[in-house]
């Protein structure tokens, strides 16, 4: 897509509508004030921005129930935000939409520790989420670095990922229940905590992903797992993609679902976060092409340490590992951490990116990430790549740098040719173009070229069938016919 075109707003709503909506919530919980409006308009990485006449703050289900029955009703287009911290565009209203923001609806409503479940409102962070499940001595898996902004709403929207998903899966997988209003008003309460239920459809999958076009999650019952009783982390320096994703077939193999974590990232991205973050160091003294960081875990006390020393001195022992530390302290595996979280924030400093959020088989990465080297370097001479992300379930964040020399906006300009040739090596390892951002507006026009098209006529008669009045997220998603 062309991220410099704008789309054509539509007509705001009347004022007499635009009281009604106000009434819902109350005068203090709408937002019509344009600077104080400004945090849910932009898009954190300042590529879209929208405008909006009003954000409505709704504290209960019954509030967005009722702003949802009178949109329905007079055919004013919505769109549902948590945290704002997606990247797709897809919380952004473009054409001048109502927001519905959902960050008031933040209580967590039960802790079931026989269970192992926990019901929260789609407005509680994950920071607090993960907070309350600590506190009952349980542990929420999802982990992202924005998790003390992004919402429990948010993440089941787009059926996020994180730096988990390898033994604990994504968003999809935490979800046992929940509760969704739909583009008429009325409430689907489906917040069970039952492992078996074979009565019907599975209907929270449909929402799941769906970035708010179906109907907007206000609650959700969440699995929890125990809290792990030893945890151990390593930093190693590996020669190629292909050592990683074989260092980490040794990992699984001796440890199964104790590998918690496993991220590859390639030195260019290690030297930008040291430059740039005067808080980070480099964990290891020589410089090596690419890096893993390994977080192992287990509900055993003792002897986690030395499988994982063992596991490195396998990969040492077959070429794999070239050099590895260890965290000695909660300090130093924060410290780690660190590093990886910042890959994101810091390309910022070192010009323009083209990213991209991609997943291919596990076993297909290194073979990828050689022929989209080869492709960016063919397209643009002297651009760069920075691979990095979640090797143990095949997503990978690939993002091409904009050469020395070369102006920011002209290679901003090349996004939509640099996507077909990343996208082109993607398609061909049966791979997806969106691996845990979503669709949003970014990735929607381009859709119908990777996506069976069988599953897009599916989609666009489920989004007829539970918004036939096109209120809910209008324009995201789905490709334009």
């Amino acid at each position: 897509m062309n991220l410099q075109t704008k789309p054509p707003l539509i007509p705001p709503p009347a004022p007499e509508l635009l009281k009604r909506f106000i009434d819902i919530v109350g005068q203090k919980y709408a937002v019509t004030d344009r600077d104080l409006q400004e945090p849910y308009l932009v898009e954190m990485r300042d590529l879209f921005h929208g405008t909006t006449p009003v954000v409505l703050r709704p504290g209960s289900v019954e509030e967005v129930s009722a702003i949802l029955k009178l949109a329905n009703e007079t055919k004013t287009a919505i769109v549902p935000q948590g945290g704002n911290t997606g990247l797709v565009g897809g919380q952004i209203p473009h054409r001048g939409e109502i927001i519905l923001s959902l960050t008031r609806l933040n209580k967590i409503r039960e802790i079931d520790t026989v269970s192992n479940t926990m019901t929260v409102e789609a407005g509680v962070t994950l920071q607090n989420a993960r907070a309350a499940a600590s506190d009952a001595d349980r542990l929420y898996p999802q982990l992202l670095p924005s998790e003390g902004t992004c919402t429990i709403g948010g993440n089941l929207s787009t059926n996020a990922g994180g730096i988990a998903a390898l033994v604990h899966g994504i968003s999809r997988q935490h979800a046992v229940g929940l509760e969704v209003v739909l583009a008429d008003g009325r409430v689907l309460n489906n917040l069970n905590k039952l492992k078996k239920d074979n009565t019907g459809y599975d209907l929270k999958n449909l929402f799941i992903g769906a970035e708010g076009t179906l109907g907007i999650i206000t609650a959700a019952v969440l699995k929890l797992v125990p809290k792990p009783r030893a945890v151990e982390t390593a930093y190693a320096g590996v020669p190629s993609p292909q050592a990683a994703v074989d260092l980490l077939g040794i990992a699984s193999a001796r440890l199964s679902g104790g590998v918690t974590s496993f991220e590859m990232m390639a030195r260019n991205g290690i030297e930008a976060v040291i430059k740039f973050d005067s808080v980070s160091r480099d964990p290891l003294a020589t410089v090596y092409p690419w890096y893993v960081l390994i977080e192992v875990s287990s509900q055993k006390r003792e002897g986690l340490r030395e499988v994982l020393e063992e596991i490195l001195a396998e990969g040492v022992d077959k070429g794999l590992v070239l050099d590895a530390t260890f965290a000695e302290s909660l300090e130093q595996a924060k410290a780690f951490w660190r590093i990886r979280e910042l890959f994101g924030e810091v390309q910022r400093h070192i010009g323009a990116s083209i990213k991209h959020d991609i997943s291919v088989p596990i076993a297909k990465i290194p073979e990828f990430i050689v022929e989209a080297d080869a492709a960016i370097a063919k397209l643009i001479p002297g651009a760069t790549t920075m691979p990095f992300g979640h090797v143990g379930d095949g997503n990978i964040h690939y993002n091409a740098m904009q050469p020395p020399g070369m102006a920011k906006q002209d290679f901003l300009n090349r996004w939509d040719d640099v996507n077909e040739v990343v996208f082109g090596v993607v398609k061909k390892y049966n791979g997806s173009i969106s691996a845990e951002h979503g669709v949003g507006v970014m990735k929607r026009d381009i859709l119908h070229i990777y996506k069976d098209p069988v599953a897009l006529d599916l989609m666009r008669g489920i989004k007829q069938l539970l918004d036939p009045n096109g209120i809910l997220n209008p324009g995201k998603v789905l490709p334009q016919r």
